[in-house]
């Protein structure tokens, strides 16, 4: 292995430092491009007292967010930190811009993400101070004492999937300095609920919880789960058991709640062996009853919280699946938030202490508002939290992105959109509901989506009709299908699907039909097929521990498949399923048993494949990604110790250009690698270290789509800067100015987009493309520093070679995005007042036809030249003869314009020179002053009329669109150019309604210029000033 590390270094291209590729990198643009209208589970919510208008949200796994305009707005506030998985906030109440946030969520689902400690923010929020206890790895809840900030209480869920001893509560006195392990129980058992007594700083209640994941099971309850109480801060705690009344036997998750308004009065919702139940407290918690066992949640081990309002102890919240109030005391409940209006599966909860109508749900599908107490609710279509498990392109103009969210469905929605404004949550559609997995285009109308348990369909996007194609068992054998199963298309045949439960299952019929192609590929080891009973105390079979399952299957041909399984097997076959090999036993240094999620066959060859595993599921955090070269016959493993890599590997793509460039998605991020994998490097630009599940580059555009699990889908625009780094090395810095070749343009006029012409702030819109022409380019720092802003000349040329548009571009260093509008040079508008004086071209000439350009930049002595290709619309016929006769005509009619601006700007001039030489003046006797004052003012008075002809009077308030000036036949001529339609008598007749007005204008101009002009000339000049020469070198460039 050491050796073809040895041979893989020499044939990389030597790379400058890492800061110089990082500045490289912030050059690339990269676009959110959502959806949020369905948002992503929210965690933990916190809101100021004193401020209700400024909410804090955090998230499972899309970070931290704050609202200042009370749910209108937000802004996220941790993009810059290592994790985006966010357990719990808490806001001091003694200073409010002391913010505490615990990292990892405290849910153990099998999808949840883990963190790295505890962070603190003194200043609201816009930076942060990890504070320690990295290895809790989930944090549940934070609260900090009510009168000293310096004081804060921890409670640490801890690994869903190992076990370690550092759970339990942890306390600070100095404000995260040094931290105390007050209450520990045991390696398995953490923190599921903490509250502090409203009227006793010194009291809280903490229920602790033994749970453990496995990849095949879950197991909610054990000997370490209870109820815990301290009267003095944390130093001693008090188990409380069956002796002050609360349930015996083996106890799991529980749910806890207060109201300041009777602090005596505490509730604990207690999952137990003889079933969950609601206990009431009425002495502060010494002695409990049962207050009932029925209307008490279904999942407690994914959420089991109760919530009191703070005005009213017996008022309460119940959250499960569904939210449940209860007005006496929770003897009895009432649905408000059932399987509808509201998205299920409620995890965070909060009702403001003085205003308990003011309350937020935070769910699976994002956050709501009521401020009705809960009789009405808004939903929040702002906040992109979506996580997707995959993601997938088709080749549609503009292309779309397809991907399926946990527990919000499976979407297709535009990577740009050619209409004004960003990508709308209108502009995406829902294919299929459920946890959305793989969404994969057939054609233009057809997809494959699935939701849990390999429950697959084929989908008519434009009827909305879907049948179930799942694959039915051939014969006795029962299916098993992985919570999140495998999908892959055919690459042979258009029509054709590859589907994996424990065998590999082919159709040819677009899932009409199937037949397998393989023995059980997985362990089918019976100690882990036991998923019914999955769940501890409380029976949880979703699927989703569903295991013995395969994962992902990469055909590289119809006779050549590889399959990875949730078991550890990397299978491979070679003759289209009739033998098999399992690689994993082979390969040194793999996790046997361990995930094996993705698995990428090289675009450049079939005998080179990328293997994704991962093991965190059994409590090793370390990436793991294995390659090829021989079709299997040796591995070598890419990501090694010390690599930098944070987070378990989710996925891998090779660059189907340039074979070096690789980019990894994992837990922590996206990294990229120039050398075939020898180094990476984090992507940290405009890209938070949210989990990258899913990536695919765009085989015709060049883009990279990511999949983020909990900011939604990402967008880097084309890949060219970055696989010409990757063949050419420390190549790409030598010139002084380098353009890359610019992506194909398309002259599509933009309509105005779907909803609301004026929706307000609370909306959501997606990055889109800039219009026009754009191009990577490049510009070395010594050749930048010794150029001025204005330096940069840019030329696009016709295929003729003539020039049709001149720009001129400030210079800054490093990789810059270059943008042609597809205007042509044009002309000055017409305007009244002095134009500043430029010597640069305006753009405003008619857009370019579709056909083939060229881009020049020049700086200096340092050029370069790229050929460019503008497309006409392919949504609409193109008539190229009207389309160059519609050009024409607003040539035409810009000429026209030109005339009239010449003729305002010497009217501009004329006024200008009667201001500057009226104080020459100022020295003579009354009379002559008078004389010419008068004269001046007579002068000024003409002007100003001649300028009316083009625009409303100097000082005109309020509003004329009666009356018709030249302005209005300006726009008149140019508005009835249709590039689509044969040019008619309406253009025409316009542009000569134009023509002869601004004759009439030039005409006036002369004739006050001949006139009243000549005279205040001429009795001006004899003063000791040159009103002639002010008037030439008005307007002019120096």
């Amino acid at each position: 292995m050491k050796q073809r590390i040895f041979l893989a270094l020499l044939a990389a291209p030597l790379l400058s430092s890492a800061q110089d590729v990082e500045s490289f990198l912030e050059g690339m643009t990269v676009r959110h491009v959502g959806p949020g209208t369905m948002s992503g589970r929210v965690t933990a919510i916190a809101v100021e007292r004193d401020r209700p208008e400024v909410i804090y949200a955090g998230t499972a796994s899309g970070g931290l967010w704050r609202s200042e305009s009370a749910g209108l707005t937000w802004e996220a506030l941790f993009d810059e930190q290592p994790t985006q998985s966010i357990g719990a906030v808490a806001i001091a109440p003694s200073n409010p811009d002391a913010i505490w946030v615990g990292t990892g969520e405290g849910n153990p689902r099998n999808s949840h993400s883990s963190g790295l400690g505890v962070y603190r923010s003194l200043d609201g929020g816009a930076s942060w101070d990890c504070m320690g206890l990295e290895a809790t790895r989930n944090i549940h809840r934070v609260i900090v004492h009510p009168d000293d900030p310096k004081t804060v209480w921890v409670g640490a869920t801890g690994s869903a999937w190992a076990t370690n001893p550092n759970r339990g509560v942890y306390k600070t006195t100095d404000g995260g300095k040094t931290w105390d392990h007050v209450l520990f129980v045991d390696d398995s058992t953490g923190v599921a609920e903490m509250v502090i007594d409203p009227s006793n700083p010194d009291k809280l209640f903490v229920a602790m919880w033994s749970f453990h994941r496995k990849p095949w099971t879950f197991t909610s309850g054990g000997a370490g789960s209870g109820l815990y109480v301290t009267h003095d801060g944390g130093d001693a705690w008090t188990r409380l058991d069956e002796e002050a009344g609360l349930p015996g036997g083996k106890l799991g998750r529980m749910g806890l709640a207060m109201s300041a308004a009777d602090p005596d009065i505490v509730y604990a919702l207690i999952e137990a062996e003889s079933g969950t139940g609601l206990y009431r407290s009425e002495d502060g918690g010494r002695k409990w009853d049962l207050v009932q066992n029925n209307a008490v949640g279904n999942r407690p081990f994914y959420y089991a919280e109760i919530h009191a309002d703070p005005t009213d102890p017996d008022h309460l919240f119940n959250l499960y699946s569904m939210v449940d109030e209860s007005t006496d005391g929770g003897r009895t409940f009432e649905t408000i938030l059932p399987y509808s209006g509201v998205h299920p599966d409620h995890h965070a909860f909060f009702i403001h202490p003085d205003d308990p109508d003011f309350m937020l749900d935070g769910n699976d599908g994002g956050l709501n508002i009521s401020r009705d107490g809960g009789n009405t609710w808004d939903f929040v279509e702002n906040l992109p939290l979506g996580q997707f498990y995959h993601i997938a392109v088709d080749n549609a103009t503009p292309y779309n992105i397809y991907g399926g969210m946990q527990d919000n469905g499976s979407w297709v929605g535009p990577n740009e959109v050619w209409h004004q404004g960003g990508i709308r949550n209108e502009d995406w559609q829902e294919v299929l509901f459920g946890d959305g997995f793989d969404v994969q285009p057939v054609d233009e109308h057809t997809v494959y989506a699935m939701y849990q348990g390999g429950s697959i369909s084929r989908i008519d996007r434009r009827t909305g009709r879907s049948q179930s194609i799942q694959p039915v068992r051939p014969d006795s054998v029962p299916l098993r299908f992985a919570w999140n199963a495998a999908l892959s298309l055919d690459p042979s045949n258009a029509d054709g699907l590859y589907f994996g439960s424990q065998f590999l299952h082919h159709s040819s019929d677009r899932g009409a039909s199937w037949r397998v192609l393989s023995p059980d590929l997985t362990t089918n080891d019976p100690e882990k097929l036991h998923q019914a009973t999955s769940g501890g105390l409380t029976i949880d079979a979703t699927q989703a521990e569903n295991h013995c399952t395969i994962l992902c299957i990469a055909p590289a041909s119809s006779e050549e498949i590889w399959v990875g399984t949730d078991d550890g097997r990397l299978q491979h076959t070679t003759d289209g399923g009739a033998t098999w090999r399992d690689h994993a036993v082979e390969i040194k240094r793999f996790p046997q048993g361990a995930w094996i999620p993705q698995i990428h066959v090289s675009p450049h060859r079939p005998s080179e494949v990328y293997v994704v595993v991962n093991d965190y599921r059994r409590g090793d955090d370390q990436p793991y990604l294995y390659r090829t070269t021989d079709s299997g016959e040796s591995w070598d493993r890419l990501v090694l110790d010390g690599s930098g890599v944070q987070g378990h590997a989710l996925c891998v793509a090779q660059d189907p250009v340039a074979e070096s460039l690789l980019f990894l998605g994992t837990e922590g991020g996206l990294y990229v690698s120039f050398d075939r994998g020898v180094n990476w490097q984090r992507w940290t630009h405009d890209l938070p270290s949210v989990p990258v599940r899913d990536l695919v580059i765009h085989p015709a555009w060049g883009d990279l789509v990511l999949g983020t699990f909990g900011r939604a889908a990402y967008v880097i625009d084309d890949l060219q800067p970055l696989r010409a780094l990757a063949t050419e090395g420390n190549g790409v810095f030598a010139a002084g100015l380098r353009a890359f070749e610019p992506r194909a343009a398309f002259a599509v006029n933009r309509a105005r987009p779907a909803g609301a012409r004026f929706p307000g702030d609370p909306i959501w819109e997606g990055q889109n493309r800039s219009s026009g022409a754009l191009w990577p380019y490049y510009i070395a720092p010594d050749t930048a520093a010794a150029y001025s802003d204005g330096d940069l000349r840019v030329f696009i040329l016709d295929a003729e070679g003539d020039t049709i548009r001149r720009m001129q571009w400030d210079v800054e260093p490093g990789l810059q995005q270059g943008r042609w509008d597809l205007s042509t040079d044009g002309i000055h508008w017409p305007r009244r007042g002095l134009r500043e004086p430029s010597d640069e071209v305006p753009g405003s000439g008619p857009d370019a036809l579709p056909g083939t350009y060229e881009v020049v930049m020049e700086l200096g002595p340092n050029a370069s030249r790229q050929a460019l290709i503008v497309r006409p619309d392919p949504r609409v016929p193109y008539d190229e003869e009207s389309a160059r006769a519609a050009q024409a005509q607003i040539r035409t009619v810009h000429a026209i314009a030109a005339r009239a601006d010449e003729a305002l700007q010497e009217v501009a001039r004329a006024l200008t020179t009667i201001d500057a030489v009226a104080p020459s003046w100022s020295h003579l006797p009354k009379t002559e002053r008078e004389t010419l004052d008068e004269l001046s003012d007579s002068l000024r008075t003409e002007l100003h009329c001649v300028e009316e002809r083009w625009t409303t009077p100097r000082g005109f308030k309020g509003y004329d669109h009666v009356t018709r000036r030249l302005s209005d036949e300006l726009w008149t001529a140019l508005g009835r150019i249709d590039p689509g339609q044969t040019l008619g008598t309406n253009a025409l007749r316009a542009a000569e309604i134009l023509d002869s007005e601004t004759t009439e204008l030039e005409e006036a101009v002369s004739d006050v210029m001949e006139n009243i002009w000549a005279t205040w000339l001429k009795a001006v000049s004899e003063l000791d000033r040159s009103p002639e020469r002010i008037f030439n070198a008005a307007g002019q460039v120096e």
